[in-house]
């Protein structure tokens, strides 16, 4: 079989992942990313019953197991699950009440994503690697609060609309997905453009990627990169091979 006729199926390079399983993985290739603020961080991953399963409050991103995750509810009451729901959650709660199109959603504070995010600026992009995932990216101003606002967060996802991925002034990042897959590979581009794009404004000026390969990439939601979720998956397990015990 010739490489070009090699089309890899995620069952065939990765073993079948629970829905735990999955946010876990997806943590912990994120906390080598760039998103490992200490304790500051979410992810929620919608249920086929409306429920969500998020990392909890109090563990570090690259620590979680499966076993550690928590399934709550859209006003986010606690359901199952032996740690607190994170203080920040507000923000998801609204998201998924507001818009059934989010199966994943991630917020953190990651070092170059954040700083773009603290300027109120959208940085260009420059590669291919940084457009990686496509999605609208917008700068959100509203999310006024403290963290544990439900109000807060409520206006920062009205004036997010239907963006992919928002900028938070003065907070972080916030990047919604249909999957697993896209959520990690939307993460993962997102914070390489923001690096990339600090280093060419480092240099003083730079050629953001012409059309028509920037609008290929735009239109891509990480379902059609079939791999790449699935290589840093693997290298997780290479670091932690009990991880799916149990």
């Amino acid at each position: 079989m010739t490489a070009a006729a090699f089309r890899p199926t995620a069952e065939a390079l990765l073993p079948e992942l629970t829905p735990r399983q999955e946010l876990v993985l997806l943590a912990r290739t994120l906390w080598h990313e760039g998103y490992d603020d200490h304790l500051a961080g979410h992810i929620t991953y919608r249920q086929p019953d409306g429920t969500l399963l998020c990392n909890p409050w109090l563990l570090l991103w690259d620590e979680i197991r499966p076993e550690d995750v928590i399934t709550i509810d859209l006003e986010g009451r606690l359901l199952e699950g032996n740690w607190p729901v994170p203080l920040g959650i507000p923000i998801h709660l609204e998201l998924h009440q507001q818009r059934e199109d989010i199966e994943v959603a991630v917020h953190s504070h990651p070092r170059y994503g954040t700083a773009w995010a603290d300027a109120a600026r959208i940085p260009g992009v420059y590669d291919q690697s940084s457009a990686l995932g496509g999605g609208e990216l917008v700068v959100v101003d509203e999310y006024d609060g403290p963290v544990n606002s439900r109000d807060s967060a409520a206006r920062a996802v009205k004036s997010m609309g239907l963006a992919d991925m928002a900028l938070l002034v003065n907070h972080g990042v916030f990047i919604t997905a249909g999957s697993i897959r896209a959520a990690h590979q939307r993460a993962v581009a997102l914070e390489y453009r923001c690096w990339r794009a600090w280093q060419v404004e480092a240099l003083g000026s730079g050629r953001e990627l012409p059309e028509p390969s920037r609008s290929f990439f735009r239109g891509s939601d990480g379902e059609g990169f079939v791999g790449f979720f699935e290589a840093m998956a693997r290298r997780e397990l290479r670091r932690d091979p009990t991880l799916l015990d149990g």
